[in-house]
């Protein structure tokens, strides 16, 4: 299980990048929809089978219902080669929400485009916007990984405190760590072969 640091990510102030994806009952969603009517969207990409995805899946059950209630839309996009990985199929990525009480979407990025965009780099990644879809903050959930530590959302809910307050989240904003998302062959990005070999 190699932990890889997700390091390039976009800038504070930056645009979320638009997608259409769909989720599992085939309804299409984009950050403009995900976000309408609301005071923030986080965006995480994820997968079923990622250790570090399974170590935090119950907990971000239960974390995105109570910043549900704040006003901040949740999204989880899985970006991994299906083929290859079969475990992080659409049909399972279903029953993997369900097992963790995850009501909110999680899409499949069957192209990959919309990681490429997000230079999303591992599972889990995280982003956070407000609600014009500029970038408050990207970073890790918190500091715990498998077999160290208990979930909190430390870090998150620090930054999810200060959007809704009005402030910024001060910099530095620590990096994610977890499995590289899993290219399809010809898909890798520049970072990604400079990272993992």
């Amino acid at each position: 299980m190699a932990e890889v640091p997700s390091t390039f990510r976009l800038t504070p102030g930056a645009q979320a990048p638009a997608f259409s994806l769909s989720d599992s009952s085939g309804a299409i969603h984009s950050p403009a929809s995900l976000a309408a009517d609301r005071r923030g969207l986080l965006i995480f990409f994820a997968c079923n089978h990622c250790p570090y995805v399974i170590h935090l899946a119950a907990f971000l059950g239960r974390f995105t219902k109570r910043i549900a209630e704040e006003g901040i839309a949740t999204a989880a996009i899985c970006s991994n080669d299906a083929e290859r990985y079969p475990a992080d199929a659409p049909e399972k990525m279903i029953e993997f929400a369900q097992e963790n009480a995850w009501d909110f979407p999680y899409l499949f990025d069957a192209t990959q485009e919309v990681a490429l965009a997000y230079s999303a780099a591992c599972t889990p990644d995280f982003y956070l916007f407000d609600s014009t879809l500029r970038l408050c903050y990207a970073g890790q959930f918190d500091t715990s990984r498998p077999g160290r530590g208990i979930p909190s959302g430390k870090d998150l809910d620090q930054a999810i405190d200060d959007l809704l307050a009005g402030r910024a989240t001060p910099e530095p904003w620590y990096p994610s760590s977890g499995c590289n998302i899993k290219w399809k062959p010809g898909n890798e990005p520049d970072y990604f072969t400079s990272i993992v070999r």
